[in-house]
């Protein structure tokens, strides 16, 4: 049974991180974005009614393939699950299986810290530290930032510094009422003490101070010490899940017009 904030957490995502031009399709909106990120480079659905064909998957390779980019399709299980069955026979190859987590402040651990700040826009301390701390080329730090300052939605840029250093970083955005949390990372040589904690923390606690009353973050199945940190402080809903799927040879389409991947009307 899908979860009541299930979609708006997954619009909400998308407006967070957005792409920086996009195409919509059948169901679908096709991101792209210099191809950082398989989020914001890739074909996602709309609503649970998206479904897929032969044809429709042609015309999705041939806009990514205009601009050199694989064919990558995100697949919640919100979907028909005859979706991701029909893309696997397509040959596309699973990857990437995320979870998507919430929780309501009332039930959360949210509060002010004075060593968090959060900005409204992200100054250049910050970006230069967001750079470092994800080990960011010159040209994808560019497209990086484009993406950023694409968020058209309330967004908070948060740093805790110890001792001059900037440790942990994050931003978030905040669509209705629910805030989508995004990049959060934190130096590795401060991993494990908390650091994450204290910096998502005051996020939340600037989050509730701008009307928002829940969260929601996507991150990875196989980032435990993530999970673990996000189910800490409260995020212990799963709403869904999702994973990619990436075609194997862009080169070989031949998808077969006219077959139906299911998908719900």
């Amino acid at each position: 049974m899908t979860h009541p904030r299930s979609w708006h957490a997954e619009w909400g995502c998308l407006n967070a991180w957005p792409a920086l031009t996009s195409a919509v399709h059948d169901g679908w909106v096709l991101r792209f974005a210099n191809g950082l990120t398989r989020r914001a480079n890739s074909a996602n659905p709309l609503d649970g009614a998206a479904r897929l064909s032969g044809d429709t998957l042609q015309y999705f390779e041939n806009l990514f393939r205009a601009v050199d980019l694989p064919l990558i399709i995100r697949v919640p299980t919100l979907l028909d699950p005859g979706v991701d069955a029909g893309l696997e026979r397509f040959g596309f190859a699973a990857e990437g299986e995320s979870l998507v987590l919430y929780g309501e402040f009332a039930d959360l651990q949210a509060h002010w810290d004075a060593a968090v700040e959060v900005l409204s826009a992200p100054d250049a301390a910050w970006r230069d530290a967001i750079t470092q701390l994800q080990g960011r080329t010159e040209a994808q730090r560019a497209t990086y930032e484009d993406v950023i300052y694409s968020i058209v939605l309330p967004a908070g840029f948060a740093s805790l510094k110890i001792e001059d250093e900037v440790v942990a970083l994050a931003y978030g955005a905040i669509d209705g009422d629910l805030l989508c949390c995004e990049s959060v990372v934190t130096a590795e040589r401060h991993r494990g003490r908390g650091y994450g904690r204290r910096l998502v923390a005051g996020l939340f606690g600037w989050a509730q101070r701008h009307h928002a009353t829940a969260v929601c973050l996507q991150v990875e199945t196989n980032n435990t010490a993530g999970i673990a940190l996000y189910r800490s402080l409260g995020l212990v809903t799963e709403l869904h899940r999702y994973h990619y799927r990436r075609q194997r040879a862009v080169a070989a389409a031949g998808f077969q017009t006219g077959t139906n991947l299911p998908g719900r009307r």
